[in-house]
């Protein structure tokens, strides 16, 4: 079988220049009517832009010859195998690499770590996510395996949501609901994406248009229940060192 890696690949240029030049632009007048800097400052920009337009196409080339094909071939292959329960576990696993794997999420860690002085580490808010992402896509497998419907998932888990909400502090709140959003970016959206509709399409009973997807609205919510749960335990662990200086004191 022969492979081109270039097929469709100027359509794909058209599409990332159409995304990028708003923004492109949106700068261009921010520049001349407020923000006025230096020309060194400006180049340093341009080139960030130009950069991010070609790491953009080429990574959306690979999405399209490679990542998407990829996963639905996954998808197709463990929808053969005997063993149906070794899904769940590999689910998680799956899940949990490609969250931690998702650029969005880490320059996510490397901005709260930092507006937060290291309150709140990289490294754990990653560690979070990427958990919660794994237990949604085992979740994924067993509704495509059993066929439940998405809504058992997705309305009881946002009204925990709500709920714990209203005890958690602005500060992992705010994260929670942005991590929600960001999580579900080019690596999730593509490959599992893809992998989900493949397991669909093999598995006897299921139809990959109303099975296969679906994926997205939990993995969006897995993130907002991990960083909630994360953030009550950081007000546990205030909470218990407050009491011994006090006892101390």
């Amino acid at each position: 079988m022969s492979l081109n890696i270039f097929d469709g690949f100027g359509t794909v240029l058209y599409e990332v220049a159409q995304a990028l030049l708003p923004l492109l632009l949106c700068f261009f007048i921010f520049q001349i009517f407020f923000l006025k800097l230096k020309i060194k400052r400006v180049a340093d920009i341009l080139v960030g832009f130009a950069l991010t337009y070609a790491g953009l196409a080429i990574f959306l080339q690979g999405v399209n010859i490679g990542f998407m094909p990829v996963g639905e071939i996954m998808g197709e292959r463990l929808g053969q195998i005997e063993h149906k329960w070794l899904l769940i576990p590999i689910g998680f696993i799956l899940g949990f690499f490609t969250a931690y794997a998702e650029p969005a999420l880490t320059v996510l860690g490397q901005q709260v770590e930092k507006v937060s002085a290291g309150y709140i580490s990289r490294k754990a808010l990653l560690l979070t996510i990427s958990i919660g992402v794994g237990l949604s896509i085992s979740l994924m497998m067993i509704r495509v395996l059993v066929g439940f419907s998405i809504w058992y998932f997705v309305l009881p888990g946002y009204l925990l949501a709500f709920y714990l909400a209203r005890g958690s502090s602005k500060l992992f709140t705010a994260i929670a609901f942005d991590s929600g959003g960001i999580v579900t970016g080019p690596m999730i959206a593509t490959f599992m994406l893809a992998m989900f509709v493949g397991l669909a399409s093999v598995t006897e009973g299921r139809d990959p248009l109303t099975d296969g997807f679906g994926m997205i609205a939990l993995v969006a919510l897995a993130p907002i229940l991990s960083v909630l749960i994360l953030g009550k335990l950081f007000q546990k662990s205030e909470g218990k060192n407050d009491v011994r200086a006090h006892s101390r004191s």
